[in-house]
Parts: C-alpha cells; sequence; structure tokens
C-alpha cells in the first residue's frame, strides 16, 4: 500500500523543491520504504505528521536539509517541545514528547543507513523519562453501572447497549469494535475472530453466552434494518446504516461512562484495562489475558498485576500487625499465621491438588 498523499498546505515553513535530498523528499522516500515493508496506514500518517512537524520547525530557522541538522539542533528542538502550548494552554505530556523525537531519530537512523547521512546527529539524543502510570480500571459493580445506562426500548440504545457488552466482555480496541464484521463470530463455538489487529495480526478469542445474546438481539432487531446494502459487512452501524468511525464509537462509550453515576473518565479503552484487572483478580494467568489483549510483550500485560489488588488485599488483611491486633483474642494463646495459612489464603479459590513429585 502506498503512502497517503502529503498535504504540506498546512506548513508554510516546508519548500515543496526539485531537491532530492531536501527533507521532503527524503521524508516521502522513507514513507514509501515503510509502505513497501507493510507498516500499517495508521502508523504512516503518524510517522508523517511528526516528521512534518519537525521540519515546519527547522523551515523556520531555515534548515531544509538533513544534513543541515545537528545533535544541537535537535537538542533545541526537544526544548522547543518541552515548551510548546497546544491550545488549550496545556503543555505536551512527556510521552508525546518521547514520541515525537522517536519518530525523528528513527528517520535520521534510516537515513544514515541509506548513505544520504555521513553520520547519524539524532544518535546520542537522550529522551526525555516517561512517567509510568497505571491505568484506570472499573469494578465490576461500576462496569454494570454503566452497562445499564443505554434505553434498550430504542434501537440505538439496544446497539449501544451491544457495544459496551462487548467491550467489557472481551477487552478489544476501538478499532478491532468497528472493523468487527458479522462473519467474525462463530457461535458455535462461541469466539470471536479479529482480524488484522494491531500489528496487523489476527486472534481468536473467546465471547461469553450474555454477549451472544446481546449481539443476536441486536442484529435480529435493529442492524437488518439499518443496513443499507446487503454486502456491507459491518457489525455496528450508525443511523445512517455505514459503520461506526472511531470517532463516532469514543464519543457514544464516553457519553454513557460521564451521564452514569461513576465518577471516572475514559472511553472504549477503559473496558480494556477493566476487563484484563478483573480477569487477573479472578486467578486468571497473565499469559491468558496477554492472549486475550493480543499483546505481543508479556510486559505490556504485566502492568495490569500492579492494578489488581484482590492478593495484596487478602494477604494485608492476614499478616499485617496492626489488623492482627485488632483482631485478636484476649487470650495471649493466639498464634501468627503459618506459610501454610498464608498459601491457602492466597488460592483458596482454588481446587487443583498440589503435586508433590
Amino acid at each position: 500500500m502506498k503512502p497517503t498523499s502529503i498535504d504540506i498546505s498546512l506548513y508554510p515553513h516546508i519548500r515543496r523543491t526539485n531537491d532530492k535530498l531536501g527533507m521532503l523528499s527524503l521524508m516521502e522516500a522513507y514513507l514509501e520504504a515503510m509502505a513497501i515493508k507493510n507498516y500499517t496506514p495508521s502508523t504512516l500518517n503518524n510517522r508523517k505528521f511528526h516528521l512534518l512537524s519537525f521540519m515546519e520547525w527547522a523551515g523556520q530557522r531555515g534548515l531544509h536539509r538533513p544534513t543541515e541538522i545537528t545533535k544541537l539542533i535537535l537538542e533545541r528542538y526537544q526544548r522547543y517541545l518541552f515548551y510548546y502550548r497546544q491550545k488549550n494552554g496545556s503543555p505536551l505530556s512527556f510521552r508525546s514528547q518521547s514520541n515525537r523525537l522517536i519518530v525523528v531519530r528513527v528517520w535520521f537512523r534510516w537515513l544514515t543507513r541509506q548513505n544520504y547521512l555521513p553520520s547519524n546527529p539524532a544518535s546520542e539524543l537522550e529522551l526525555p523519562k516517561v512517567e509510568k502510570r497505571l491505568p484506570q480500571v472499573l469494578s465490576a459493580r461500576e462496569a454494570e453501572l454503566i452497562l445499564s445506562m443505554p434505553n434498550i426500548d430504542e434501537p440505538l440504545g439496544l446497539r449501544d447497549r451491544t457495544i459496551l457488552e462487548v467491550l467489557y466482555s472481551t477487552g478489544i480496541r476501538r478499532l478491532e469494535t468497528i472493523n468487527l464484521s458479522l462473519y467474525d463470530i462463530d457461535w458455535d463455538r462461541q469466539s470471536l475472530r479479529i482480524q488484522q489487529g494491531k500489528g496487523q495480526k489476527d486472534r481468536i478469542i473467546p465471547i461469553g453466552q450474555r454477549v451472544l445474546n446481546w449481539v443476536s438481539r441486536y442484529v435480529e432487531g435493529v442492524r437488518n434494518d439499518l443496513v443499507c446494502e446487503h454486502s456491507e459487512q459491518a457489525l455496528f452501524l450508525n443511523r445512517f446504516g455505514n459503520p461506526l468511525s472511531s470517532r463516532q464509537l469514543s464519543y457514544l462509550v464516553g457519553r454513557y461512562i460521564h451521564a452514569s453515576p461513576v465518577k471516572k473518565k475514559g472511553s472504549c479503552h477503559l473496558f480494556r484495562h477493566t476487563m484484563a484487572t478483573l480477569m487477573l483478580e479472578n486467578g486468571a494467568d497473565v499469559r491468558y489475558v496477554q492472549a486475550m489483549l493480543g499483546h505481543e510483550d508479556l510486559s505490556s500485560t504485566e502492568i495490569y498485576t500492579h492494578v489488581s489488588i484482590k492478593k495484596l488485599q487478602e494477604v494485608h488483611r492476614l499478616i499485617h500487625p496492626a489488623k492482627s491486633r485488632q483482631e485478636a483474642q484476649p487470650s495471649d494463646e493466639s498464634e501468627p499465621p503459618t506459610a501454610e495459612d498464608l498459601y491457602h489464603a492466597l488460592y483458596l479459590e482454588s481446587d487443583e491438588e498440589i503435586d508433590d513429585s
């Protein structure tokens, strides 16, 4: 797939010339090389945006060729990102700053490997330290409160309830949700096929009978009336019979969260975080959760082990001295919990026998 056409009308300091060694020409060559390697359009658009932003900043300073860029200039650009203020007056997060710098650094590495540059000025550029924040999650009670918000007596309300049920049950991403088709559901095996998810990878995940009941109700009672063309395969449609856009899906999910008694912010990804955390709290192995979420790296999934505190609460309740003192009997014969007591408290819900062989 070829990279999308580049509109530079919003970047007045970027010059389109016949200079094959100019930044714009080399950026187009880079994007084409990435497209040939089958990078997704969203990745290409993301890199194009960040590179155009850097080139606009450089163009304001009379810099139009990569050979004119030095490590000192890149450090000045890094300071510019630090002091930059968005339209609402807020600064860029350190993660956003880092993402922009990474794209520029990768581009200069490619330029060096393709012999457009004798050396890489970005090789020693130090990225800002990105803060590590835990995702916000819902409790099971809070999730059910949000699920009950749509008015299922209305056609679009029934559609919205079905969408919320799918997000909560499967934890799939926003883009994966809008790309679902009727034929991705295996009713007999109670599974859902995710086609070309993040990283252009397919996966099959389980979907419960409760969700299937909602999907069946929506398809038979609402979707068949919304669809405009028999060839349209998208599962979730808007009022005009077209597939939902990413913005539409984020808006409707966020609207129900905001209108609910739950005082938490978020949209589609909030249900993804919730599903993963609640599964871990209920005893799921982290590798099964990894398969559900479609994470390539286990470390991406392990962040939810820091959010899940059910086991930690049981340990705290059992062995913290303040709690023990509160529940202690007047008699001095009470003994502290043994290692075996702690083990059974942690794994009480497991019916598996321990193999001592």
